[in-house]
């Protein structure tokens, strides 16, 4: 069965390039202009994946994808961002508000394509895990229900905030390149300089607050997540 991509986007030129290419890849394709479009294509059409611009002529799309992520019923439906805003801080609030992805116009359709494909690659793989709970000092994980605790307070993680801390706590004591992260966690490799990496796991020491320390670290390398909490 074909993917199902919605693409909430008002620049009819950019809806039409991305229905074009999407179809040659066999995915079914939906679009939406609006904010409101969008909400109502989501109920109708069950997509497996969004491609949302940020300046949409109802509002932002930040707001979309917030409600997105917060609706248990959508909460992992994958979003990504598609959009002309280019700095770190938009790309921060994105993350924060739950998106998968980020992509700066102008984009190449392909490294597009590539990123839904990793996205949707990703989710097919994923399997329920052995054991429900892991603790590692002050920090717990419930990871069948994707909870976060630090000294037994809930703390909020986004999806793909989650499958990184994960990431790194499933390799501890083994230093992980930002490539091996971005192809491993995201499912795809850079090929020019980015600082996703770096934007997610400050966000992470952030949001794990004493359990920050946890994440180290290794100048000119990469991250590596501490082999014991002492």
């Amino acid at each position: 069965m074909a993917s199902r991509i919605l693409i909430i986007e008002d620049e009819p030129d950019i809806r039409k390039t991305l229905e074009y290419n999407f179809s040659k890849e066999s995915f079914e394709v939906f679009q939406a202009a609006s904010i409101a479009e969008g909400e109502q294509a989501i109920v109708e059409h069950n997509p497996d994946i969004v491609i949302l611009d940020l300046m949409l002529p109802d509002g932002s799309g930040l707001t979309l994808c917030r409600d997105i992520k917060s609706d248990p019923a959508t909460k992992h439906l994958p979003v990504i961002l598609l959009t002309a805003k280019a700095d770190e801080v938009d790309r921060v609030v994105g993350f924060e508000l739950g998106a998968d992805d980020y992509v700066t116009k102008p984009f190449s359709v392909r490294e597009l394509i590539l990123r839904i494909k990793a996205i949707l690659k990703r989710l097919e793989s994923n399997s329920p895990p052995q054991e429900p709970l892991f603790t590692f000092g002050v920090l717990t994980l419930n990871l069948e229900a994707h909870q976060v605790f630090i000294d037994n307070l809930e703390v909020s993680f986004t999806a793909l905030e989650f499958r990184l801390l994960k990431h790194l706590i499933d390799r501890r004591g083994r230093v992980q390149s930002r490539d091996q992260l971005l192809e491993e966690v995201w499912g795809y490799s850079a090929e020019v300089t980015t600082r996703t990496v770096d934007t997610h796991i400050k966000r992470l020491r952030e949001k794990l607050d004493s359990a920050g320390d946890y994440i180290q670290t290794i100048r000119g390398v990469g991250y590596r997540f501490s082999k014991t909490p002492e």
